[in-house]
């Protein structure tokens, strides 16, 4: 069965694309089938109302795998802690763990 997968994200994103390249690949090095969907967030209530912290979030089965308990609902670019420093998108390795799990 496919895990459902969600890349939430605002306008202008630079990292948008990134984050569903990395995605893709981690889908096929873990062996997942995933069914991806796309949810663009305009407005702070929007954001509010959902849950967003930042763009882009992937949320996976309806999870923000990587949300930081205590930040606050924005409309704005998110920044992921990866083993290699501060990131705009989580690292193949992160995704690939997320979708093991």
């Amino acid at each position: 069965m496919a895990r459902s997968v969600t890349i939430q994200y605002i306008d202008d994103c630079p990292n948008v694309p990134i984050v569903r390249s990395r995605l893709h690949e981690a889908a096929h090095a873990a062996g997942a089938d995933i069914s991806l969907v796309e949810e663009k967030v305009e407005t702070i209530a929007d954001a509010e109302q959902l849950g967003f912290t930042g763009s882009p979030t992937v949320l996976v089965d309806g999870v923000d795998p990587f949300a930081r308990p205590g930040t606050s609902p924005a409309v704005a670019c998110r920044v992921y802690a990866t083993p290699s420093g501060l990131s705009g998108a989580p690292t193949v390795d992160q995704l690939v763990d997320v979708l093991r799990n």
